[in-house]
């Protein structure tokens, strides 16, 4: 099995901080871009197989694409905004130029359709927020099933967890076809916090788990800002924010369904946690952002 986690700067260098295919991870669908370009900087992507989003991490951007052009007010930082974005199809060339800089995720995965460039609007993005007590974290559901139908294979969110508090938690997987789950690769992409709860920074960390039932995949493991970790099966979670270091990441998924679903089962050993949420008050420090900026 390839190695699970990529720490940052294992995976392209500091002008594409990450560049991952499928054929890099071992798998079949799921892949991951990060581009930085400088102020007034324009570069050409080519999709090729793959389908995208156009996601700013920080900074803004012109995307241009099939004649369309869309302009991305981006964020400051994962951590102060809800952002907007844009999709792009397979078979594409994408022009992206930023006026002032720009780092931008590219979500991506390999799909058989071909479908038309579409502008997301931060404002109809939906912000929820998803546990309770140390379990509470916002989630941000821009390309999910349900919310973002304009897709073919592709599938993510944000997560943001406050310093001090798990999320993907219970632990839970989609690596076969069955009643409450479909099989689907995921990527988790982590950017940490550094003191002052918004600037990313690598001094911070967090935690992660994947594993499987019969303790053949046993992974536990310390992540730091832009650092990647892959999901190929097996359960996955927690993610723990260590204290003092807020935690975000982007989930990636795809995978051989006819239908878009990030349909789960949780681990039975675990699963009872849920019903406790019920009784326990929510994190007040959720959500944390929205498309009007930063909340707490």
């Amino acid at each position: 099995m390839k190695d699970l986690h990529r720490p940052a700067g294992t995976l392209a260098d500091s002008r594409d901080p990450v560049l991952l295919t499928p054929e890099d991870a071992g798998w079949a669908y799921t892949g991951l871009r990060v581009l930085r370009l400088e102020a007034g900087e324009r570069r050409i992507v080519e999709t090729g197989e793959f389908e995208a989003f156009v996601l700013p991490l920080a900074g803004a951007c012109t995307v241009r694409v099939d004649g369309a052009v869309f302009e991305l007010a981006g964020r400051d930082s994962v951590f102060t905004r809800v952002t907007d974005f844009a999709y792009v199809p397979r078979d594409a060339e994408v022009e992206l130029s930023s006026a002032g800089g720009i780092e931008v995720a590219l979500p991506m995965a390999r799909c058989g359709r071909r479908l038309e460039a579409k502008y997301g609007p931060a404002e109809e993005v939906p912000v929820e927020v998803r546990g309770a007590g140390r379990a509470t974290r916002q989630v941000t559901n821009f390309g999910t099933p349900g919310v973002w139908d304009h897709a073919d294979k592709l599938n993510a969110c944000e997560l943001i967890t406050p310093d001090g508090n798990w999320s993907s938690y219970p632990p839970h997987k989609h690596d076969e076809a069955s009643e409450c789950e479909v099989v689907n690769e995921e990527i988790y992409y982590f950017r940490i916090a550094g003191r002052d709860g918004i600037t990313p920074d690598r001094e911070g960390f967090g935690m992660h788990r994947t594993y499987t039932a019969d303790g053949a995949l046993d992974e536990n493991v310390a992540v730091r800002d832009g650092d990647v970790f892959l999901v190929p099966h097996g359960y996955h979670g927690p993610c723990i924010a260590a204290p003092g270091y807020p935690m975000y990441y982007l989930n990636v998924l795809a995978g051989p369904a006819p239908q878009r679903s990030m349909a789960f089962c949780d681990d039975p050993a675990h699963a009872w946690v849920r019903a406790g949420w019920a009784e326990e008050p929510l994190d007040p420090r959720c959500p944390v952002t929205s498309h009007e900026g930063r909340l707490v």
